[in-house]
């Protein structure tokens, strides 16, 4: 009888949880992110709130890929740290639920926040690639998720402008160090040294 009781409360605690999925926005936590589907749509949850992106396009790709193959030859020889392309779980401080850059810079002095699951705190550089479906999410929610939690640089690459933005940690708030161009070159700051024209890593105009 105990067992059958036992059964029929799983039951109906398994119910009721069907009854009160998916959370309403604002109250998703670590739980219910787990419970997402693992398919082609990349899910975020940021302050509670279900960010839902599909797969990138080949703009996005072909900037990740090329930006990526950039910045890792640098790293690699000048030994500044880890570099990684999503998707990759980070942990930022304070949060219970990770988010996916598309690209993430680790300092060499920092590498112990590196570890099976992902990266366990702030990173030292993060990389956005804007899109349609995802520059809200990335300028209203991420950006200041990175300021908030001590990411000391963060770019965003707008394929569509054709144009890279360089955010940097100034006094715990983020001050916009430049926007680059077609023909003009971006640096950034915490990656000493690094350099890239913006041509380097667009599609050509007319693949657009």
């Amino acid at each position: 009888m105990a067992e059958v009781t036992r059964q029929i409360t799983v039951e109906m605690e398994r119910q009721v949880g069907e009854l009160t999925w998916p959370p309403p926005q604002g109250q998703w936590t670590y739980e219910d992110w787990l419970r997402l589907p693992e398919d082609s749509w990349q899910y975020e949850v940021i302050k509670g709130v279900l960010y839902m992106t599909p797969a990138p396009n080949t703009g996005h790709q072909f900037i990740s890929r090329e930006l990526l193959w950039h910045m890792l030859n640098f790293v690699k020889q000048n030994q500044l740290g880890e570099l990684y392309n999503a998707p990759i779980d980070v942990y930022l401080p304070g949060q219970e639920t990770p988010v996916e850059p598309d690209l993430v810079f680790i300092a060499a002095t920092r590498l112990n926040i590196i570890s099976k699951r992902g990266i366990e705190g702030a990173p030292d550089l993060v990389v956005e690639i804007l899109s349609p479906n995802s520059w809200w999410r990335d300028r209203r929610a991420k950006l200041p998720l990175y300021e908030e939690t001590g990411v000391r640089e963060c770019w965003l690459i707008d394929p569509e402008l054709q144009t890279i933005e360089i955010y940097v940690l100034r006094d715990q708030s983020y001050a916009l160090l430049g926007q680059w161009g077609r023909g003009e070159v971006a640096a950034s700051p915490v990656m000493a040294g690094f350099e890239i024209g913006v041509e380097e890593i667009m599609p050509s105009l007319n693949s657009q």
